[in-house]
């Protein structure tokens, strides 16, 4: 009998730890939303080492993350959902770049703000956009004399 009291309670010891491991992974990467936030779409040539998750940061500060990600049939280009928190108010002539964090890092959506005395609302569609840069393209281009 005391072996099957052992047994429980290292049992229920096991599934308290896995419960939070659990807990601790789904708020370290951030599948919990805490804040709530507002949406612009940004249109990509090329939308290339994004996808859905992807940090939004502005001055190298999370305000947000890519929540969708399509082609848009009718101009062949990326359109990247958006999502950025309430409190961080951007003026309507911000760009947004796909960046890279280095060589070796990936890609995340940089946010530069303009100088617009007016500002995105919930849904607009951001027009200063670029897209990622690749590297190959940039090494073929220096290695074969930019004729290219």
């Amino acid at each position: 009998m005391s072996e099957t009291r052992a047994e429980l309670a290292v049992g229920a010891l096991v599934l308290a730890v896995a419960i939070g491991f659990v807990a601790y992974a789904v708020t370290s990467v951030g599948a919990v939303q805490s804040r709530a936030g507002y949406d612009l779409i940004a249109s990509f040539r090329s939308a290339e080492g994004i996808s859905v998750g992807t940090d939004v940061r502005l001055a190298g500060v999370k305000i947000g993350s890519v929540t969708d990600l399509s082609l848009n049939p009718q101009t062949f280009r990326a359109d990247a959902n958006l999502s950025i928190q309430d409190d961080v108010i951007l003026p309507d002539d911000s760009s947004v770049i796909i960046a890279s964090e280095g060589l070796l890092g990936g890609n995340f959506v940089e946010i530069q703000p303009g100088g617009s005395p007016f500002n995105y609302e919930s849904g607009d569609e951001v027009s200063n956009t670029q897209g990622a840069i690749s590297l190959i393209e940039l090494l073929s281009k220096f290695v074969g004399g930019g004729d290219s």
